[in-house]
């Protein structure tokens, strides 16, 4: 039986070697089942002590494509924070491209998995599946880990109705980067979302005990 392939989505300030490196304990809970398939958002991100990272614990992003961000919610700064209201924010079209040509050169993908701003960005691009905006798109489920619903307003037509896409969202309940009231949020925007919670902080949790949870969701579309 093929694996499933799955493209991953990093999170802000991150980029797809970094990510790679700090998902080593999901593929190898995966190996053989499912291939994890990394890609870096089209946007560099300048330092800025203020900003919250989405690295978590560990090293920052490594490779030289350095920090890397979705879209940016200060348009002005070119900065990002997942509790800014804006009205518009800046970057969104050019990573759903991105994602666009993702697909045509790598793919294709049974899914797409998302962690924090990544995660907010797969809820967009599964909206934009759905209602058929972009064609190339075929993704049969998505992983939103430390996902949340985007505070700009322009982005508040990708919430309703809720998508039809399987979906599980995995979130942690010490994170600090994204609490999981924040996750809880993103729920409603989902059709029967299956929901794995860890104990730990703003991570991709990859133990043993986590293991089921995974097979279970993959199980359904291999």
């Amino acid at each position: 039986m093929a694996p499933l392939r799955v493209l991953c989505i990093h999170g802000y300030r991150q980029n797809g070697s970094s990510f790679r490196e700090k998902t080593g304990a999901l593929r190898k809970l995966l190996k053989k089942h499912v291939e994890l398939v990394y890609m870096s958002a089209p946007h560099s991100v300048q330092q800025a002590s203020s900003e919250a990272p989405d690295n978590g614990p560990g090293p920052g992003p490594g490779g030289d494509e350095g920090s890397r961000g979705w879209w940016f919610s200060d348009v002005q700064a070119r900065s990002f924070s997942a509790q800014q209201q804006c009205e518009e924010s800046l970057g969104l079209d050019d990573s759903v491209a991105a994602v666009r040509e993702a697909v045509r050169v790598q793919g294709p993908f049974d899914g797409i998995l998302g962690f924090s701003q990544g995660a907010a960005f797969v809820a967009m691009l599964c909206s934009l599946q759905e209602h058929k905006l972009e064609p190339d798109f075929s993704f049969h489920f998505a992983i939103l880990v430390a996902g949340f619903p985007s505070a700009c307003k322009e982005h508040q037509q990708f919430y309703n109705p809720p998508l039809q896409i399987p979906s599980l969202h995995v979130f942690g309940l010490e994170d600090r980067v994204i609490p999981d009231c924040m996750s809880r949020e993103l729920l409603p925007s989902f059709q029967d979302p299956q929901v794995l919670t860890h104990p730990g902080g703003h991570f991709v949790p990859a133990a043993s005990a986590h293991r089921q949870a995974y097979q279970d969701f993959f199980k359904r579309f291999q």
